[in-house]
């Protein structure tokens, strides 16, 4: 982890290994197969448009009109399936999420969401989740992505592949680390664990780090730490500084924004 520490220093003030369809949850699949139908209609329905009474478009309206709609519902297709993507994309997003708060609310009652903490080698950091467990806090990073990911654990940026698009992006371990060692200046001694979930569906092109997990396997993760030995000597005590060290006024947030728009 000495490699993450150090990259953290510059990536700070910026802002499972999928073994095949089975190992997707069903709720993830079922949105999966209706996005697809739902990207599908234009091509299925708009061709009826050239039928009349029970008859085939060639027949009744001359086969010009017919290719027509064969070829107006192929165009309607590409555009609705590119907003049906967006659409189910965003859909899928926030259900991860969803899954997070309510994993991590079933395994302690010392949870908190999207706060800001003074950032580890300056300015702020906004942690997306924080745990508290026997085995020390958990330090959470929650990445919007689906599709194949590309990257190693050492690597500055990487790469994720969603159909036509490609793009690149720092590394959320190496991210996260900042954030974690935030919270560290807050609660030195206590462990703290960087954990980076996928909130949407992937697949990565090799096995991923330990702590770089889909939401699916996050309440497996937190049960090592909630049902492993105790590294906490005052739970509330740790706890409230937590949230003692907690900016929420409009001003953190204003930084927070300016910060991140700088960078």
């Amino acid at each position: 982890m000495t490699s993450l520490k150090k990259r953290a220093v510059i990536l700070e003030n910026v802002t499972c290994y999928d073994t095949g369809p089975d190992a997707a949850p069903y709720s993830c699949r079922m949105l999966l197969l209706i996005r697809t139908l739902l990207s599908s209609l234009p091509l299925m329905t708009l061709p009826a448009v050239a039928a009349v009474d029970g008859a085939t478009g060639i027949t009744s309206v001359g086969p010009a009109v017919f290719v027509f709609a064969i070829a107006a519902a192929l165009l309607l297709t590409l555009l609705f399936r590119s907003s049906a993507s967006h659409l189910f994309h965003y859909i899928s997003n926030q259900v991860g999420r969803r899954r997070i708060r309510r994993a991590l609310r079933a395994r302690s009652k010392d949870v908190m969401h999207d706060f800001i903490l003074p950032g580890a080698y300056g300015g702020l950091a906004k942690i997306d989740h924080a745990i508290m467990t026997a085995g020390g806090i958990i330090c959470i990073r929650a990445m919007p992505y689906s599709g194949t990911v590309f990257g190693g654990e050492d690597e500055a940026q990487w790469s994720n592949i969603d159909g036509s698009r490609r793009r690149r992006f720092l590394n959320p371990l190496i991210q996260n680390e900042g954030r974690r060692r935030a919270l560290c200046n807050v609660v030195p001694g206590v462990p703290v664990a960087n954990l980076v979930i996928f909130t949407d569906q992937v697949e990565f092109t090799s096995p991923p780090p330990d702590n770089v997990i889909r939401v699916c396997e996050l309440e497996i993760f937190i049960a090592k730490f909630v049902f492993g030995p105790s590294k906490i000597d005052d739970w509330d005590a740790v706890w409230l500084s937590v949230k003692a060290a907690a900016l929420d006024d409009p001003d953190a947030a204003k930084d927070l924004a300016a910060q991140i728009g700088f960078s």
